[in-house]
């Protein structure tokens, strides 16, 4: 089973790549002994830049998952998915 068409799955990859290499970035930044100021400013685009990932993914769960589940009559399945993932949010 396919849960995501190609192009959602290159924006997702393409994105967690490039936090890669932000991460990698922030390791050196630390190693490097670089001002606190500025890793934090670098962890900062890192959470965000994982927050837009997660919103992508998100925005494909209900699109398609949460929304063939309502079509096939999972209807109770579908509501535990979508409070699971509000939860999850919230935090």
């Amino acid at each position: 089973m396919k849960y995501m068409d190609d192009t959602s799955k290159a924006k997702v990859i393409r994105r967690l790549k490039l936090l890669e290499g932000q991460v990698r970035g922030l390791q050196k930044m630390v190693e490097s002994d670089i001002y606190c100021i500025d890793v934090i400013t670098q962890t900062s685009a890192v959470k965000q830049g994982l927050s837009n990932v997660e919103d992508l993914l998100l925005e494909n769960h209900l699109g398609g998952c949460i929304l063939n589940q309502v079509k096939s009559g999972k209807i109770d399945k579908a509501k535990e998915e979508i409070l699971k993932v509000y939860k999850l949010k919230r935090k």
